[in-house]
């Protein structure tokens, strides 16, 4: 039996923003590395694109999710605000939840797809 097909997570919203994989992956490599800049590296985006993606985090709800910090002593870089934890630990929650209800679902279409050869 092949692989089953791979399922994406997307969240699309009634004022046209989008959480889906790439700023749910720019929010835990924020967390992780504390910083726009080496996220962005670690998803092969630019520094621009990966500001530019935090920032419409940051407007797609009430509360901000990504705070910085200027360069001085301490140099600069990134964290998640209480809400972008939160709004992280949901997103990878939903996906596996998704994933899970959808599982015997992929498998089923996985083995009617044709094969090569």
């Amino acid at each position: 039996m092949s692989e089953p097909p791979k399922l994406t997570f997307r969240i699309d919203f009634a004022n046209g923003m989008r959480l889906g994989p790439g700023k749910v992956a720019l929010l835990g490599l924020i967390s992780e590395k504390g910083s726009i800049r080496s996220a962005g590296e670690a998803l092969g985006m630019s520094y621009r694109r990966a500001w530019l993606l935090a920032d419409e985090i940051n407007t797609m709800f009430a509360e901000v999710s990504i705070i910085t910090r200027h360069g001085g002593k301490q140099g600069g870089g990134a964290e998640l605000t209480a809400f972008g934890q939160a709004l992280l630990a949901r997103s990878l929650a939903m996906e596996v939840r998704a994933r899970a209800a959808m599982a015997e679902d992929l498998a089923w279409l996985a083995a009617q797809t044709s094969r090569p050869g």
